[in-house]
């Protein structure tokens, strides 16, 4: 019984209403979840109530100021960051000054969204940034510069692969703005160009397929060695790779980079001829033979050009300076020396040229660990590139001539701060040769008939671009394994030893290296300087004048050539027919071209390494009486440059006069009585012409600006050449046409006493 009372109380507490005591409210349920917070404050930085209306701050159209922008990068939302780097460039582009005051702080907000995890915003930052820092001075930046690259190079190991490839894009901007920053001490540990580097050879070796470089598709978290490049992020990282190694190699670079505006001339590439001299000592005192006293751009005007000049010409022309170090012996009596300091004067002179061997082996590192990927690449996209029957992919087609350029960079330096017989040279010989193994079979390299019938340009010269590549890396090998030894004027016998870049080896010259399609080079070369065919292109077409940049990218495949050992044998040889052409197309450029100056350049350097006896070269003037013939063409065809330059390219007109005062100096082979007397005939127009009508009138001597030292070149010159040896043979028609556009002149009292 009493069970079953329990059981109808309990069935009827279900449905009792309990009772509620006097003051108390009601009660909780015990399965409540309690919704209630507690805050200090609630931040409202858009709100109306909270900005200072006395503040005269400048604002956007948004009404935000320079803060409020800041705050917003830190904002957890990416549309709202964005939108504040938007804000940010709104706002100083209308107000410029706040670009100076609150740099520090703009660069210390801003750096953190490099690695942010939104595309949109990572995009935005790279268009503020590159916007931006056009706007600052260079030296403004570099105070900045360590806590950019710490969290580019910190963005380019991110988890995320998207943002790996981004910050190669960052690193382009800095590398256009800061590239010594970015490079700095890159072969050293620890520092921001070695983090940079280690940073572009991760990516490399993992990377991503997602996005096509973090544009699109989702962002995915991969393990960094467990994804691969998607040819267009393998180009953007190969593109400022290149990028990178032309500026921290810039010193040892095997050609000059093409400059994109023609008012200035480049300097003429001669490194190549350095490894064919006993030091680098006497390859430096030769090129200080022709070194002009000013470089200047062909746009300047004569009168400025000739007031530079007189500014830094203070020296004697007449006479060479000898190229000898006497610090030592010009030292005061008073300074005693001893005989171990002046032993240890020459050993630090020598050690100055002894190549850095810790750089040397981390190129050689850096080359071998790059060579698999340049041979893997290069052997998936020569088939589609070098197709005879297809267009060329665009994407393939760059990306071969990036590793073009790569090689060309990394290669041509090791092979040449290696010393023969070094391990890292022998290495780097076998890698280039295996990679233009695989491009030998393509050379030279053409663009199928239906791109060249639909004369697509940008192609052509892309082609181009790559078969001067090709060239370039074939003239690293025959000059890498060429013997230099004694002066072919003057042989010696040193205990039976040969002598390479200034080091003796017992086992005499290196082997030489196997066909490279040499002819097929030698073809090229004197196809593009004919011009008989335009540039990568399989169908004769109009001639076309070779551009300067591809001329000085030339000069190292020309000069491999003419100093061949291998070559230089037969009735028509590859040396004499590429010689004969480099002279015929030196002939036929027009005096005011823009590669003019560059054939003046490199033919007065061969012409001249016959009087070097610290010169071990194969070339050499005077060895073949039809080599001799085609240069004493040359040499008489520079009065009449000088003539049809007049007063428009002192620059050039000085280089001119320089070599043939240097020439005349030496005594050359090639002036002969009979060219003497040629040479001295040709240069009397040059002062004074002899009308039918109009009876004497002055030459282009008068429109060099009055008072130049570049009058006076000319007139020692002129000297020079009537004191050489032989008869009359138009000295005095020279003389008399001096002492006519002299006359009256500040130079008339010089030329007089030059005369006696």
């Amino acid at each position: 019984m009493p069970k079953s009372s329990k059981k109808k109380k309990d069935k009827a507490a279900d449905f009792t209403k309990a009772k509620l005591k006097l003051g108390k409210g009601k009660q909780v349920p015990t399965n409540a979840v309690d919704t209630s917070f507690k805050a200090r404050s609630i931040a409202l930085p858009t709100q109306s109530i909270v900005l200072d209306k006395s503040s005269q701050a400048p604002t956007t159209k948004r009404k935000l100021t320079f803060d409020d922008l800041t705050s917003h990068l830190k904002h957890y939302n990416a549309a709202t960051r964005r939108d504040a780097i938007l804000g940010l460039r709104e706002l100083l582009e209308s107000y410029p000054d706040l670009i100076g005051s609150n740099l520090t702080a703009l660069v210390s907000s801003c750096v953190r969204a490099i690695g942010d995890e939104d595309a949109s915003v990572r995009k935005a930052l790279l268009s503020f940034l590159g916007w931006l820092l056009r706007q600052v001075p260079p030296e403004d930046i570099l105070p900045h510069s360590p806590v950019l690259l710490l969290f580019t190079t910190s963005a380019q190991t991110h988890i995320f692969p998207e943002i790996r490839i981004d910050a190669i894009r960052f690193l382009d901007l800095f590398l256009e703005l800061i590239p010594d920053v970015v490079t700095e001490d890159w072969l050293q540990p620890s520092s921001h160009g070695r983090r940079v580097l280690e940073g572009y050879l991760g990516i490399l070796n993992a990377g991503t397929t997602y996005g096509e470089g973090g544009d699109t598709g989702p962002v995915r978290a991969t393990s960094t060695a467990s994804v691969i490049l998607s040819p267009a992020s393998k180009l953007i990282v190969l593109k400022s790779l290149s990028s990178f190694l032309s500026h921290a190699l810039s010193a040892t670079l095997s050609s000059s980079q093409p400059s994109s505006s023609s008012s200035a001339h480049p300097p003429t590439p001669t490194w190549f001829l350095s490894s064919s001299f006993t030091s680098l000592k006497a390859y430096e005192a030769f090129e200080s033979v022709l070194r002009p006293t000013y470089h200047a751009s062909q746009s300047m005007s004569s009168a400025r050009y000739a007031e530079r000049w007189s500014e830094e010409a203070d020296v004697d022309v007449t006479f060479e300076t000898f190229p000898g170090q006497f610090d030592a012996a010009s030292a005061p009596t008073g300074i005693s020396w001893s005989l171990q300091e002046l032993m240890n004067v020459d050993v630090q002179e020598l050690r100055i040229e002894e190549p850095n061997t810790h750089e040397l082996h981390t190129m050689q590192h850096l080359a071998r660990t790059l060579h698999s990927t340049v041979v893997s690449t290069l052997l998936d996209c020569a088939p589609s590139v070098f197709s005879p029957s297809s267009v060329p992919p665009e994407r393939e087609l760059q990306m071969v001539i990036v590793l073009g350029e790569i090689c060309r960079t990394l290669y041509g330096s090791i092979l040449r701060e290696a010393g023969e017989g070094d391990k890292a040279e022998s290495t780097a010989i076998k890698e280039l040769k295996q990679i233009l193994g695989y491009l030998s079979p393509y050379f030279p390299f053409t663009v199928a008939g239906s791109v060249v019938a639909k004369r697509d340009i940008k192609v052509e010269q892309a082609f181009q671009d790559l078969n001067l590549v090709f060239c370039e890396l074939t003239s690293f090998l025959i000059l890498a394994t060429s013997p230099v030894g004694p002066h072919p004027r003057h042989p010696q016998v040193v205990q039976g030893k040969t002598r390479h870049r200034g080091k003796f080896h017992p086992s005499g010259p290196l082997e030489s290296s196997p066909p490279l399609q040499t002819s097929n080079v030698r073809d090229y070369v004197v196809q593009l300087l004919r011009g008989e065919a335009s540039a990568g292109s399989s169908q004769p077409s109009i001639a076309r004048p070779i551009t300067p940049a591809a001329y000085s990218a030339l000069l190292p495949t020309i000069w491999s050539l003419l100093n061949s050992a291998s070559t230089t044998v037969g009735a028509d040889s590859t040396s004499r027919a590429v010689l004969r052409v480099v002279v015929e197309h030196a002939i036929k450029a027009s005096s005011t071209s823009v590669v003019k100056r560059s054939t003046i350049d490199f033919l007065a350097r061969l012409v001249l390494l016959e009087r070097e006896t610290e010169y071990r070269g194969v070339f050499i003037t005077g060895r073949n009486s039809e080599e001799d013939r085609v240069l004493q063409e040359w040499l008489l065809h520079l009065p009449k440059t000088l003539w049809e330059l007049g007063g428009a390219s002192l620059p050039t007109t000085e280089a001119i006069l320089r070599f043939l005062l240097r020439l005349t100096q030496r005594k050359s082979p090639l002036l002969p009585d009979e060219t003497l007397s040629f040479l001295r005939s040709r240069l009397a127009p040059y002062f004074v012409i002899s009308h039918a009508t109009r009876g004497t009138l002055l030459g282009p001597y008068s429109k060099i600006p009055p008072a130049s030292p570049l009058r006076r070149l000319v007139l020692d010159v002129v000297v020079t050449i009537i004191s050489g040896a032989g008869g009359d043979g138009g000295r005095d028609g020279l003389v008399s046409a001096v002492d006519e556009a002299v006359k009256g002149t500040e130079e008339q009292s010089y030329w007089i006493s030059m005369r006696r």
